[in-house]
């Protein structure tokens, strides 16, 4: 098919030219004298993107799983318990590896469309006075229905409970897109990958841990080998790793870190509210749909969940923005599948890429019997980050002028 596939999935996302260019190139001796530049490069701008100074970032060659299992394997020993609340595909994901791995789960379900019950996780936390709980587990971006979870309320829950727990974020779908502020919410151990926000190909899993973490650490008797942190510590310190380090996508890393400060983190996050409020108004003003998010104070700024009419299969029209117009969009997943499709709006991308997701969007609905006025979206998406750019552009203008007006 001509063209460029249009990937519009919350992950992996769109990888830049820059990212992919720096990734080019002979391999080079992991040993070397020269190779700490690229590890001690790596490891000191990702703090910059958790937004900590005392955390310690530590790179597996992995996935975002493999940064879940490093967290529980290295905090917590056999039989400890966990709290934790399933509200889609990936918190449930991560409870099931918390009982795999021999631990166990105080339970929460909430509704697929909201995010974690925070008043409910402050009763729990309130009567456990022996602390049995260990670690509380918040899924921050649940991309499967589209909801983001309010992590910095977690935190103050734990402080009002007056509770040691450990506090454990899956920021896989929200770090260097969605405000998170590590050392702020105080959070113990933080979870991403690298082929969402931080626009590399998948092959990275990525923890930072607090030094509260850390002292958990030396006390966990959970076995474990690969994804040990002391072995990584001791070897990352002087810019190495302990076995062989997946050195392109670090290369890749370096170079996206390097755009990311660039753009500056504040301004990436700001894109990201000002993308994603333009694909709301489309689905919510243009199409009349509805989203899984039950509420705007869940919604998420990576990614929209969008429900289909009853009678329509939402599969369908994946597979038609697919064959049809090479779109790729979003499959709904577990509960919510053949309910709803996904369009992601996270990493590298701009407005006129996502009225492109628009529009593809618009003629898969309305091929597979949805109807959807041809238009509505795309020119719902334009009038809103028209609107929402003029009074950026009146100041620049301004701005402009009374520089001009400096020099005559």
């Amino acid at each position: 098919m001509a063209g460029r596939n249009f990937l519009f999935i919350p992950g992996p996302t769109n990888v830049p030219d820059r990212v992919q260019n720096a990734m080019l190139g002979a391999m080079e001796d992991h040993r070397s004298p020269q190779f700490p530049e690229l590890g001690h490069a790596v490891l000191g701008g990702l703090k910059k993107v958790f937004k900590t100074t005392s955390g310690t970032p530590i790179v597996f060659p992995a996935t975002g799983t493999g940064g879940w299992e490093a967290a529980l394997t290295n905090l917590l020993s056999p039989g400890d318990l966990v709290l934790a609340a399933r509200h889609g595909q990936f918190s449930h994901n991560w409870v099931e590896m918390v009982k795999r791995l021999g631990f166990k789960a105080e339970l929460l379900d909430a509704e697929w469309g909201e995010g974690t019950p925070v008043e409910r996780f402050l009763e729990i936390l309130e009567k456990d006075r022996a602390h049995a709980i260990k670690a509380v587990l918040v899924t921050h971006n649940e991309t499967s229905t589209g909801v983001t979870s309010d992590v910095a309320a977690v935190r103050r829950a734990l402080d009002a409970a007056q509770h040691p727990a450990l506090l454990l974020v899956d920021a896989v779908s929200s770090l260097a897109s969605i405000d998170l502020r590590m050392d702020e919410w105080g959070i113990d151990a933080c979870v991403a990958a690298s082929q969402k926000g931080l626009m590399l190909p998948a092959g990275l899993g990525i923890v930072c841990v607090s030094e509260k973490a850390l002292a958990a650490q030396e006390k966990s008797a959970q076995p474990r080998y690969f994804f040990d942190f002391g072995n990584m510590m001791k070897s990352n310190a002087t810019g190495y790793f302990p076995y062989t380090p997946a050195l392109m996508l670090l290369r890749g890393l370096r170079e996206s870190l390097a755009m990311i400060e660039e753009e500056g983190l504040e301004n990436v996050f700001q894109r990201h509210r000002r993308l994603a409020a333009g694909v709301r108004a489309a689905i919510l003003d243009g199409w009349q749909l509805g989203l899984c998010a039950r509420a705007p104070k869940w919604y998420s700024d990576t990614v929209s969940a969008i429900v289909v009419p009853e009678g329509i299969d939402s599969a369908r029209i994946i597979d038609i923005a697919f064959r049809r117009y090479n779109l790729s969009l979003g499959t709904g997943l577990a509960k919510v599948a053949g309910k709803v499709f996904r369009i992601a709006h996270i990493g590298d991308l701009n407005e006129l890429m996502l009225l492109g997701a628009l529009g593809g969007a618009e003629m898969a609905m309305q091929d597979a019997g949805m109807r959807i006025e041809p238009g509505s979206g795309v020119a719902a998406a334009q009038n809103y980050w028209r609107g929402s750019d003029a009074a950026a552009k009146t100041k620049v203008v301004s701005t402009a002028t009374a520089a001009a007006g400096d020099h005559r």
